[in-house]
């Protein structure tokens, strides 16, 4: 699979980005490929006090970013733990799975929140984005080696979303493509993301970047991590 990120990271760094989501975004796609890394130092300037903007979404993103990068904040943790009530973050799927997966990076495990996520589990969450957060978030809390009941649900939620790439391509849209892709190469079907990649590769708009329009910040950064990561789990030239 042929890719140069040159010309997507040249589209990125021409872009002024001041929200905590796309700079996060930015920010893993950035230190992942080893580039500029200009974007984890930004992302600091914004944070206020424990959190980014009181939000928890943007909070857990942004933590994620920097713990990948080898910055861990007490405090965020500590503010992230203290928004956890009855096992759940805003009795949300997506806030809990965020938040699962900020706490992973930074070396913090929660066990009660990860069965929240698969005992509260049902039609009214399966869908292949959604799905596909809860994995990560299950695989990055490494409960999956101490719970059957973890590597269960996981595999067979795993073959689910499989089945349901649209016409044997991908999933619907570009950025729920690339989440499933990323929670496919966690969880070791690195087989079944090569033909969604090329179907994301073949999007790509010819500035470099992804998205709508002229391209979009959080996309193209999610399709930057994702072809890393393929990469990180195999060989292909760049």
């Amino acid at each position: 699979m042929d890719f140069k990120s040159e010309t997507s990271f040249n589209w990125l760094y021409s872009k002024e980005i001041s929200k905590a989501k796309d700079l996060a975004r930015a920010a893993q796609a950035d230190y992942l490929w080893n580039k500029k890394r200009k974007y984890s130092e930004e992302l600091i300037n914004i944070k206020d006090n424990d959190s980014w903007n009181s939000d928890l979404r943007d909070t857990a993103r942004s933590a994620s970013a920097l713990a990948i990068a080898g910055t861990v904040y007490e405090d965020v943790e500590k503010w992230i733990l203290s928004k956890q009530l009855d096992r759940s973050w805003n009795n949300d799927v997506y806030d809990t799975a965020y938040a699962l997966i900020a706490l992973a990076d930074m070396g913090s495990y929660n066990p009660d929140g990860c069965r929240w996520l698969v005992e509260n589990y049902g039609q009214h969450w399966e869908h292949p984005g959604t799905t596909a957060l809860i994995i990560t978030a299950l695989i990055k809390q490494e409960l999956i080696r101490h719970s059957e009941q973890f590597i269960d649900f996981i595999e067979d939620r795993t073959k689910w979303i499989i089945t349901q790439r649209e016409n044997d391509k991908a999933w619907k849209t570009l950025a729920t493509s690339n989440l499933v892709i990323q929670a496919l190469l966690l969880a070791g079907r690195k087989d079944e993301t090569t033909i969604p990649l090329k179907w994301i590769l073949s999007h790509m708009n010819s500035n470099g970047s992804w998205g709508k329009d002229e391209g979009e910040i959080n996309t193209t950064s999610l399709s930057l991590i994702s072809l890393w990561q393929y990469g990180k789990a195999g060989s292909f030239r760049r």
